[in-house]
């Protein structure tokens, strides 16, 4: 099991419901309606981030392939950098692979909360448009996907249906990008394909 992974017996679940709901009630009894919808509130978001880190992290494979060289490039920022950009191409010509961009939307937990989760999409759209224009200008030829979940997530989808044989992630430098960087140490630790991190100086998340 991955050291991140959390594992609950049945046993427990009835006395995590418990650890929940009383004190909910007890504030309602001992407060009124404002404690009590106060309480309930915080055993939401409690709730919402014990079940988050429940879900299993296991190893992230593609799908069986055809023996071809695919890369998978993660844009988790606009790769717009000279560098960044020499070092994917260098990467696609190196065997001549076959290319695919993939921009995450980046949602917010709270726009995921509210269903907001538009503006995320066009960002990751225009990410797209600028990563592919400019591998574009150095020879490099990509089809091009929107993933609709963060980082690690959208990298997964796409491997279920993208045999690739590597996968490079672009993100932002971790004092701007602290979730980009969680999002390569997480992969890392659990693509079953070679991987490699490029950080794109000046790029936010």
């Amino acid at each position: 099991m991955n050291e991140r992974d959390v594992h609950i017996p049945a046993w427990a679940l009835p006395f995590v419901v418990l650890a929940i709901a009383v004190p909910v009630i007890a504030a309602f009894a001992v407060g009124g309606p404002g404690l009590g919808l106060m309480i309930g509130a915080v055993a939401a978001v409690v709730v919402v981030v014990f079940a988050a880190r429940l879900v299993p992290r296991g190893q992230i494979a593609p799908r069986a392939g055809d023996g071809r060289r695919r890369l998978l490039v993660v844009a988790a920022v606009p790769i717009d950098q000279p560098e960044a950009i020499r070092r994917i191409a260098a990467e696609a010509e190196a065997g001549e692979a076959e290319v695919r961009v993939l921009a995450p939307a980046r949602f917010a937990f709270l726009d995921r909360w509210a269903s907001d989760v538009g503006p995320a999409r066009d960002q990751a759209q225009r990410d797209l448009v600028i990563s592919v224009a400019n591998l574009g200008k150095a020879q490099v030829e990509a089809d091009a996907r929107v993933g609709d979940e963060g980082v690690v997530q959208a990298v997964e989808d796409q491997l279920a249906d993208y045999p690739a044989t590597e996968v490079i992630l672009a993100t932002g430098e971790p004092g701007s990008d602290p979730q980009g960087a969680e999002a390569a140490r997480e992969l890392a630790e659990r693509l079953s394909v070679p991987f490699k991190h490029i950080v794109v100086p000046g790029q936010p998340a």
